[in-house]
């Protein structure tokens, strides 16, 4: 936590210096001078939070009062537009009071407990992971149980101390808020859009703890596509080790080791980009498979397909990554010392061999175009990683959105799969590919994107196509109502047509 309150003893060498720049507060003059109309705040706690709080309260056109227990040392580090003097007096006049204080020192602002009858005090503190573990209760809770006559509102503890700084442009611009009381989460929510925060409401102060574990988390959403990628590295790698440098070694007696930091990592990361950019769409065929067979679009998907559509984007990033680094890596290969001593070798071979020209029509015409789909295949990939970034895909409509990441990303599945299969070429059908009766690495890649475009070639069909878009549109398959006409002819008579 960035939260830290004063302290008596004085730091030395750079871990003095304040996170804010004088420099930067001295220079903008709108933190100078606050108008004596403002609405006044009060923050408890001097440390670097405190302080990037105190500067944006200051130029969004509040009033603020700092409560330190050492003013006069720490008044230089806040805007000359603040106030700082001692607790007592910081939360004497304010009605909403920030706690920019560890959770360990709540209990030395119990000689306040008067002072703050009927203050809402926001709570900006989190806890470490350990602490998160050890307490059964939230660091919100636990000072609403030292205060009860108070109304405790948590907020702003996913924001850093920097972004307050820079302003939410530079930053995450959501505020999760929680209280027991609607009134102060209002009140804290007004200030958050005063200040460019987006607010959020939460619900309860029985959320905050899972309010305080959001920054606890390090890519909570990255979790399972990362680990997913990982497996496939290792899977194909160790596949491709068996056949380029386990096989010559135990059966020709060749010492290929050395392509193990290189050329297999190079080999191998085109199959696991492949086979990533095919899970991408995949689920997208499970999930039209499933409309169709139950004639519907109002039941659930089972819970693993579900996590699956939501893990899209991330899957699709890290296979551009790694079709980036398999780019990378390629322009690598010529620069090895192993590349030059096999075109020397080629070379004398040739002269040897009495051989004044050496050319294969059919190999250039297969690497001119291989490289061309992959130079293709790369750049719609490309394309669709920037739109997967915020800032863009906001820009787009949702039209837009979906043609770029459901339409290019399948042209980018269908030249990815052309690009393999012109490296692959004829090399499935001759026997000496098979090292160890294993088929060469790029017949195994080919499994699931293959099966991903016949199943969207499928779905074009016309008797498909109008059936899944009218599920879609809401059309179900058992829920045709049945009228049945009155046996009373009198009845009958006045049962409407319409």
């Amino acid at each position: 936590m960035s939260h830290q309150p004063a302290v008596a003893t004085k730091m030395s060498g750079e871990m003095d210096k304040p996170l804010i720049s004088l420099h930067l507060v001295d220079s903008d003059s709108s933190l100078a001078k606050v108008p004596d109309e403002a609405p006044k705040v009060g923050i408890l706690g001097s440390g670097d939070f405190a302080r990037s709080l105190a500067t944006r309260l200051v130029g969004s056109g509040f009033k603020v009062v700092v409560g330190s227990r050492n003013p006069k040392r720490t008044a230089g580090l806040f805007p000359s537009a603040a106030q700082v003097t001692f607790q007592e007096e910081a939360v004497s006049s304010p009605e909403v009071i920030f706690v920019a204080v560890f959770r360990e020192h709540y209990a030395s602002l119990c000689s306040l407990s008067e002072q703050l009858v009927g203050k809402i005090l926001v709570d900006v503190s989190n806890p470490t992971e350990q602490e998160h573990l050890q307490h059964r209760e939230s660091n919100a809770e636990y000072l609403a149980s030292l205060f009860p006559t108070c109304t405790v509102v948590k907020a702003f503890n996913v924001i850093s101390a920097w972004t307050l700084q820079a302003g939410p442009r530079d930053g995450n611009r959501q505020v999760p808020i929680c209280s027991d009381q609607p009134e102060a989460k209002r009140a804290v929510s007004e200030m958050a859009l005063a200040m460019g925060f987006m607010p959020v409401d939460m619900g309860s102060l029985a959320s905050a703890r899972e309010v305080e574990a959001m920054p606890l988390r390090l890519l909570p959403a990255w979790k399972v596509p990362t680990l997913l990628a990982l497996g496939l590295f290792v899977c194909f790698y160790a596949y491709n080790f068996v056949r380029d440098v386990l096989q010559p070694y135990m059966q020709e007696s060749q010492n290929k080791f050395f392509k193990l930091p290189v050329s297999v990592v190079n080999t191998t990361l085109p199959c696991v980009a492949y086979v990533l950019l095919s899970l991408v769409y995949l689920p997208g065929v499970l999930a039209a498979a499933l409309q169709l067979q139950r004639g519907t679009k109002y039941q659930r998907f089972p819970d693993w397909l579900d996590h699956w559509l939501q893990h899209r984007k991330q899957i699709g990033l890290l296979s551009f990554f790694c079709a980036a680094l398999h780019a990378l890596y390629s322009f690598c290969l010529p620069l090895r010392r192993a590349h030059r001593y096999d075109l020397v070798n080629l070379a004398v071979k040739q002269v040897l061999a009495n051989k004044s020209h050496l050319w294969v029509e059919e190999e250039v015409w297969r690497m001119e175009i291989y490289l061309s789909l992959g130079v293709l295949a790369l750049g719609t990939l490309s394309l669709l990683a920037v739109t997967s970034l915020p800032s863009i895909a906001n820009s787009l409509n949702w039209r837009e959105f979906s043609f770029v990441q459901s339409s290019l990303g399948f042209v980018a599945l269908v030249l990815s799969t052309l690009h393999t299969l012109t490296y692959g070429w004829t090399r499935a059908f001759e026997e000496s590919r098979y090292k160890f009766y294993l088929p060469p690495t790029f017949t195994l890649t080919l499994l699931v994107p293959c099966v991903v475009i016949l199943a969207k070639a499928l779905f074009l069909l016309p008797c498909i196509s109008r059936r899944l878009t009218r599920i879609r549109r809401g059309w179900e398959r058992d829920s045709a109502i049945k009228f049945k006409l009155p046996t009373d002819h009198a009845l009958a008579e006045k049962t409407s047509h319409v």
